[in-house]
């Protein structure tokens, strides 16, 4: 799990400044960038979701309310993070 040092430390090595998630960055799991595009920090979806359940004692509901409405449905400008949802197959 990701540190906001280790991630800093990241970018620092990209040469690039990305937008981070405050209060999630054990659930970023890397940077993506299109040619000409700023670069984005990517996060896991289950894992913002994990860790309100097990940091903020939120139930299932409440960690997706959470991270959907105050994450995903958050527009912060063109260097506004990715949060992916995994595959379940």
């Amino acid at each position: 799990m990701a540190t906001r040092e280790q991630l800093n430390d990241e970018l620092i090595a990209f040469g690039e400044s990305a937008l981070l998630i405050d209060d999630f960055d054990e659930a970023c799991i890397g940077f993506t960038q299109r040619i000409n595009e700023p670069l984005l920090a990517v996060y896991s979806y289950n894992q913002m979701v994990a860790l309100l359940i097990e940091r903020d004692g939120m139930d299932t509901t409440e960690a997706e309310e959470f991270v959907e409405f105050n994450c995903i449905g958050a527009w912060l400008g063109e260097r506004t993070p990715l949060i992916v949802r995994e595959l379940n197959l």
